[in-house]
């Protein structure tokens, strides 16, 4: 798997991070499990839930602010998190992503961190880079 880091310089009030992967599937599976780390302690989250996504978009950042955007979705509307994703994502265009998601609920149980309500556009850049892919994004706590 990539790696991700917070960005604490960057924003205060929000979350900002970098996420490096080898290819764009490990680049967008990366960035899910970072949001999920961003919002719960996986360690905590019962696997008992599984779910698959495919979304297209007219490029690769709106791709990544789209499927980041559809996990927070979830977290809101089902009180479920994903910790654990598959991707399969194609440049295009249309860009596509398909995935298969293993998570559970948010529960009393769950060890909760932040609350991410949006994933804004502000700096969301996704770019190939020697070694592989990186994107940065900022998440709106």
């Amino acid at each position: 798997m990539g790696r991700w880091a917070l960005l604490e310089e960057v924003a205060i009030a929000d979350c900002a991070m970098e996420v490096e992967g080898a290819t764009l599937d490990d680049l967008f599976a990366t960035a899910a499990r970072a949001v999920a780390e961003v919002m719960v302690d996986p360690a905590t989250v019962r696997a008992s839930v599984e779910r698959t996504v495919t979304l297209t978009a007219p490029s690769l950042d709106l791709l990544l602010h789209d499927w980041l955007s559809e996990l927070l979705f979830l977290k809101d509307s089902e009180r479920l998190v994903f910790p654990t994703v598959r991707t399969r994502v194609e440049p295009g265009p249309p860009c596509f992503l398909a995935a298969s998601l293993l998570g559970g609920p948010i529960t009393a149980e769950t060890a909760g961190r932040a609350d991410p309500k949006a994933v804004t556009l502000h700096m969301l850049a996704v770019e190939r880079v020697e070694g592989g892919w990186r994107a940065r994004l900022v998440l709106d706590i």
